[in-house]
């Protein structure tokens, strides 16, 4: 693994010295504060197993306030992060079937979640004087869910993966790790220095969610009940973040 790391280093490193650019290490904390906005919508048109015509119709609308705190390794074209993330939401979820005889009111309440998150992020630095420099951002992060909490109409709070009130299309309990989530982020970000060597850091992002093993499942589940091999889902989990934070610089050729 070392030497793995090495060679790393040295090709980047080498990279950069054949194009003539700065080359610096550094690294910090700091915290971060965002959302994210989701609009899904589902319809589905089969057969059950008792020959009966279903329609499903469902929507989900949730939005979610996020804030954590952050560690950072910095190498010119590229930021490492790893972070811890709590977030609460609010939602209104509508769920109806025609033709079975089954009606489903609408779901709403809030929700909370935590996250442990790894996220890199590729840049590309313009100093603008000695001190200011700005830089483009686009890359990906992945979020490790620890735990996923919503309230019930009573105001009882329940973790989603209990087994009780959730399964899957075969009667499985979902797991926490169902809700393990990738995005893409672009943006961008800009560096102050105070001194030579240490320098505050402000990025704003936009990021853009991927399906999760819970959303796969679901739609599996809506196929198991529908009898419709390929419902139609549609709409987008996205929203902006901002981190802020204090690095220092340990390395700078």
């Amino acid at each position: 693994m070392k030497k793995q790391i090495c060679t790393i280093l040295l090709i980047f490193t080498g990279i950069v010295a054949t194009y003539g650019q700065d080359f610096s290490l550094s690294a910090g904390v700091g915290g971060l504060l965002g959302g994210f906005f989701t609009r899904y919508t589902l319809s589905a048109d089969g057969i059950d197993v008792n020959d009966n015509n279903i329609k499903i119709d469902a929507n989900q609308d949730m939005n979610q306030l996020n804030y954590g705190c952050l560690a950072f390794f910095d190498a010119t074209y590229g930021v490492f992060s790893v972070y811890y993330q709590r977030g609460t939401n609010n939602y209104t979820e509508t769920f109806e079937i025609h033709g079975s005889g089954r009606e489903m009111p609408a779901g709403t309440g809030d929700g909370w979640d935590s996250n442990i998150g790894f996220s890199f992020l590729g840049k590309y630095p313009f100093s603008l004087n000695e001190r200011l420099t700005v830089f483009p951002m686009l890359g990906m992060d992945y979020q490790i869910s620890i735990r996923q909490q919503r309230t019930e109409p009573d105001g009882w709070v329940y973790d989603r993966d209990d087994g009780f009130r959730d399964r899957d299309k075969d009667g499985n309990a979902y797991k926490v790790t169902d809700w393990n989530s990738a995005w893409v982020n672009l943006g961008g970000g800009v560096d102050f220095m105070i001194t030579d060597k240490i320098f505050l850091r402000a990025e704003l992002l936009y990021s853009f969610h991927l399906m999760t093993s819970y959303e796969r499942k679901n739609l599996a589940l809506m196929k198991d009940i529908s009898g419709d091999p390929s419902p139609k889902l549609g709409g987008l989990t996205s929203g902006p973040s901002i981190r802020i934070g204090a690095g220092y610089r340990f390395f700078t050729r």
